[in-house]
């Protein structure tokens, strides 16, 4: 699918506004003695540097000391920057770009790929997730309770979650490596500068505390963290339903959908660790994270068809008409520019209650024997509960009211729209959307006989993990090899899901039920046009007994049960060869081989069952001069899993007596799919100055051995792989499908300019200044199980980041931007599937100012800051296809989320 839009906006900087920075996480002691240390060693002189920068100067040391092409943001670093989870600041990193998800950056992409080509770890240790995918949301995560994040970008034989793009890492604090006890707090509030349901809050608050120490002569150390956010997020949301034939050539929407969304997000993080030196050779680490997420989400809107449905098309205004091509032949299209109609609309009050409880404990024994042998035991156990309720209600002037009765205010309104440049649609209505006569019921009789004046959708959902992992390695001095190691990782992975429904009727022998005055609440002042609405909170229908909770059967059909029986040997040969003249050659050579077993059951199908193996070599070079050059080559082979609801067994087949011979047909899931495959190469050129930064050129091409085409309808389907339905069998078990399939071929290749610049490296007059960020350019070409070029989700072709800071005397500034350029988004439908959109591009505009008091005031300790997020109330947009063509200005869907401002402080004793 080919799509042709226009991006609004240009990658540039605009004019930043200044906002706020806090103070470091406990660890941040640890990068600034490493940083400065490598500063000591590089110049002879003392230098003490603090801050932002000592963090840039440690990610730098990481970078520039790793035997793979990594990206790292150290604790410093998110500690400063207050946002709700660590998205934002992963997303700053060169090659990473956010999508986001009601103004939070909660879904990371790896040089312009989506979540479902790349894995999360915490500690290097996979972990559940609150959604129906393997993707990580970040938001789940304070910022507080972590050392920092590293995005490995190529492959190494003892990383074994996995990755086709790569792995982000996110570390806890280490007490043991911490040099002094550190106890710190902090508090802020949060103002968003809109706020479109007026029952609801636009002002948030957040508090944290961190405890670090070392005790028993410095052989024992415990980290304690804890973080609590009530946030609130406002969204305006318009949606078209898609786009229709108005006339010869020329198309408008067909239906329209406009939103006030307001959500408030309270979040509960604890986090420990405490380590032991149990004798000289051995150290005992455990783990232990909790994380409780509580959201209520309330929409209040309207909706209604414009091209079916008693509505009626009374006037447009025809727009220039284009040619396009779609599969070799040209189409004319032509976009309606203006258009009115009349019918009947439809007021809707929703909510949405998500309540989340993460779980993640882990224990790990390292031994060090001195002599060059180590070896690891790490046990850890992840897993997430999930509870999901969305509640959706309606009303309008009656129930199926016929429009060819009475003037048109008996049975609905007159409506208008017009298309702009840069804000979608804007709306006119004669229709009084607040009238408290207005009824509960089955507006436009879609639902036929059950008269559904709403609906009920609980989703509940396990999804457990239990990992172990043995290795060993063993030095070898005096050659070419510095060291083997061997070991083996086991995962079992399970998730299962049970969903309830229900149909919301009106009391037997009633059409429709207006809303007691006792429940209703302040009306909704709609955007784009609309006026205000009628508000009430769903949740209070039901038990007040306005509206009836029938039970549907369907929903208990849709549960499932999946499992993974992972078995991953490895084994890596580490080198480290002096190539004389100062120039080193280091790097690993490794192998591993996966087996992995699938189980896939549900309570309708019977359960299915999959083995296969996988050997994925990985060789990583890095060439080291002594002007602080490095030159990394890598050629791996990777493998990122499929999405978990996609392997489910709710599968339907039958025989199609309608085809000679008759043959199976049928669709839904696939448990027998494999991993996306690639075969990388990666090149990448670094400069260093010291410690202080660098600048690098990266280079990378993926051959994909094996892709998934998600919708695929195909007609060679072995349907031999899955149980046969009772009765008539055909002569072959080759068939119809229409679901997710493996396809072959295809590549993904581009390049990455990344780099930290703190302006001394030129000047000490510019001591202070700095900026750091990166620029990244993605061609990719993956087929469909028809072998037509597809467009992979999360793809963008430009992903840029740039943080320009200043840093002196305690006084702190920072400017940010993040920017991405168009991209088939993932947008998560409630039930477990996917709505995919061309999403426009966008750059997100954050800046920030403090102040650190300095060693000599009573103050010490403290840090006060300011943030704005969002300076430019950035929107995010999609388009629609007409006729399988992106056409500019086809607006399929509007987002604004509004700025956030933030004020606050921290205190470290």
């Amino acid at each position: 699918m080919a799509l042709r839009t226009r991006i609004h906006g240009a990658l540039g900087v605009s004019a930043l506004a200044l906002t706020a920075s806090a103070l470091a996480l406990p660890v941040a002691a640890m990068a600034q003695d490493a940083a400065s240390a490598a500063d000591d060693q590089a110049t002879g002189d003392e230098i003490v540097v603090t801050g932002f920068r000592a963090s840039l100067q440690s990610a730098t040391a990481i970078k520039k000391r790793t035997e793979t092409v990594v990206e790292s943001v150290n604790a410093e670093d998110i500690g400063k920057l207050p946002d709700n989870s660590i998205g934002e600041s992963i997303a700053r990193l060169p090659g990473l770009a956010a999508q986001r998800s009601n103004g939070r950056a909660n879904i990371i992409s790896i040089r312009g790929f989506g979540p479902d080509f790349s894995s999360t770890t915490l500690n290097g240790r996979e972990q559940t997730t609150t959604n129906d995918s393997r993707a990580v949301e970040f938001d789940q995560f304070p910022s507080e309770i972590l050392a920092g994040v590293d995005v490995y970008k190529t492959a190494q034989a003892d990383h074994t979650a996995g990755g086709l793009v790569g792995t982000i890492n996110m570390r806890t604090i280490r007490p043991l490596d911490v040099s002094k006890r550190v106890i710190a707090v902090g508090a802020r509030g949060t103002v968003v500068d809109q706020k479109v349901i007026p029952t609801t809050t636009n002002k948030g608050y957040r508090v944290y505390a961190t405890y670090v120490d070392k005790f028993a002569d410095d052989t024992m150390g415990i980290a304690l963290s804890a973080a609590y956010s009530d946030e609130p997020y406002h969204t305006r949301d318009w949606n078209a339903w898609g786009y229709g034939g108005y006339g010869t050539n020329q198309y408008g929407i067909s239906g329209v959908k406009t939103w006030e969304e307001a959500s408030r997000l309270k979040r509960l993080g604890l986090n420990g660790t405490f380590q032991a030196q149990l004798g000289d050779q051995l150290t005992l680490t455990l783990d232990g994270f909790y994380s409780r997420f509580n959201e209520k989400l309330d929409q209040k809107g309207f909706e209604m068809p414009i091209l079916c449905c008693g509505s009626t098309v009374t006037g447009f205004t025809p727009g220039t008409v284009n040619s396009y091509n779609i599969g070799g032949s040209t189409v004319p299209i032509g976009l309606v520019t203006a258009a009115t109609w009349t019918g009947r609309p439809i007021i809707e009050n929703y909510a949405t209650d998500n309540k989340n409880d993460t779980y993640s404990f882990a224990g790990n024994l390292k031994w060090d024997n001195d002599n060059g042998t180590r070896a690891l035991l790490d046990v850890s156990w992840s897993r997430t509960d999930r509870y999901q309720d969305r509640l959706e209600t309606i009303a309008g002037l009656g129930r199926n009211l016929d429009t060819s009765v009475g003037p048109v205010s008996s049975w609905g309104g007159t409506f208008g729209y017009t298309l702009t440049d840069n804000n979608a649609l804007l709306f006119t209505s004669n229709f009084n959307g607040a009238n408290p006569a207005l009824v509960l019921t089955d507006v436009q009789g879609w639902s036929g006989g059950t008269n559904q004046a709403g609906y009920d959708k609980i989703r509940k959902s396990k999804d457990d993990l239990k990992e172990i992992r043995a290795e060993i390695e063993q030095d070898i001095g005096g050659g070419f090899l510095k060291a083997i190691k061997v070991g083996v990782d086991h995962t079992y992975r399970k998730k299962t899901l049970t969903q309830d429904e229900a149909f919301l009727t009106p009391p037997a022998g009633v059409d429709g039920v207006v809303v007691p005055s006792n429940l209703l609440l302040t009306p909704v002042q709609l955007d784009r046009g609309f006026g205000p609405i009628l508000s009430y909170d769903p949740r209070t229908l039901v038990p007040n007994k306005v509206l009836l909770y029938v039970p549907n059967p369907y929903g208990a059909s849709q549960a499932y049960d999946i499992s993974e029986d992972v078995w991953t040997p490895y084994g890596m040969a580490s080198f480290d060869s002096d190539l004389g003249n100062g120039n080193t050659l280091t790097g690993n050579i490794g192998v591993q081989a996966i087996h992995t077993s699938v189980v896939s059951s549900g309570a309708v199908n019977p359960t299915v069952t999959d083995k296969y193996w996988m050997v994925l070599p990985s060789l990583n070079l890095n060439f080291r001069t002594p002007n602080d050059m490095v030159v990394r080559f890598a050629a791996s082979q990777e493998m990122m899993r499929p999405r978990l609801p996609q392997m489910n067994n709710i599968i339907g087949f039958g025989v199609n007596n309608a085809f000679t011979p008759p043959i199976y047909t049928g669709g839904g899931g696939n448990p027998t799919l494999r991993p996306y495959k690639a075969t990388a190469l990666d090149l990448s050129v670094e400069k260093y100055f010291a410690n202080k930064g660098y600048v690098a050129v990266q280079l990378y091409y993926k051959h994909l051995n094996t892709y998934i085409d998600p919708s695929a309808n195909v007609t060679d389907f072995d349907y031999s792989r899955f149980p046969i339905p009772a009765g008539q069998v055909p002569s072959s078990p080759i068939g119809i499908f229409s679901g997710p399939v493996n396809t072959k071929g295809g590549w993904i290749m581009g390049g990455e300019l990344a780099g930290t610049l703190p302006f001394d490296v030129f000047t000490s007059a510019l001591s202070g200044f700095g900026v750091t960020g990166g620029l990244g350019y993605t061609e990719t070409k993956a087929f469909d199980a028809k072998g037509n070029a597809s467009t992979i989700p999360g793809y963008s072709k430009w992903v840029a980041s740039l943080t320009a800071f200043y840093e002196n005397g305690g006084f702190n500034l920072r400017g940010s931007m993040r920017y991405r350029s168009s991209f088939l988004g993932d947008f998560a439908l409630f039930s477990g599937g996917l709505d995919r959109q061309a999403v426009l591009a966008e750059t997100v505009y954050d800046a920030q100012i403090g102040y650190d008091f300095p060693e000599s005031s009573s103050l010490h300790g403290l840090s006060l800051y300011l943030q704005g997020q969002n300076l430019t109330n950035e929107r995010q947009a999609t388009l629609a296809e007409i006729n399988g063509a992106g056409v500019p200005d086809a607006w399929l869907k509007y987002q604004t989320y509004g700025r956030r401002y933030l004020a606050g402080f921290t205190y470290k004793f």
